[in-house]
């Protein structure tokens, strides 16, 4: 099971302009019975975040929306060739749709694929 996490904050500038309503997306995979959401920083860099319930409820509450997605996680993610925090993403939930490119067009894609 994957937890798909939508914001609209960031503090990168591309993503302000380019990107309508949601700006950043991070997923959040079981690992060893303890959630990890993966943060993308830029290209080669990702930071894996230990949460809680607790952590994603305060998430909640600053604009934060999750859904979830039926599918194991990919096992081995290659951060290697990941430019966005959304190509990361996919990579994690095995997506494989060259057309969605932002996160708006993540998420209008979840529930069409049949696996919200």
């Amino acid at each position: 099971m994957i937890i798909i996490a939508f914001s609209k904050k960031t503090s990168k500038i591309l993503p302000r302009i380019l990107c309508r309503k949601w700006r950043h997306v991070a997923p959040i995979v079981m690992e060893n019975n303890k959630l990890m959401l993966y943060q993308f920083i830029r290209k080669n860099r990702v930071e894996k975040i230990p949460l809680k319930m607790r952590d994603i409820k305060i998430l909640m509450q600053y604009g934060w929306v999750f859904y979830t997605i039926k599918s194991e996680p990919n096992k081995k993610p290659n951060f290697n060739n990941a430019w966005t925090c959304v190509q990361m993403t996919k990579d994690i939930a095995r997506i494989k749709n060259i057309w969605i490119q932002t996160p708006n067009a993540l998420l209008e894609k979840i529930p069409k694929l049949g696996i919200f």
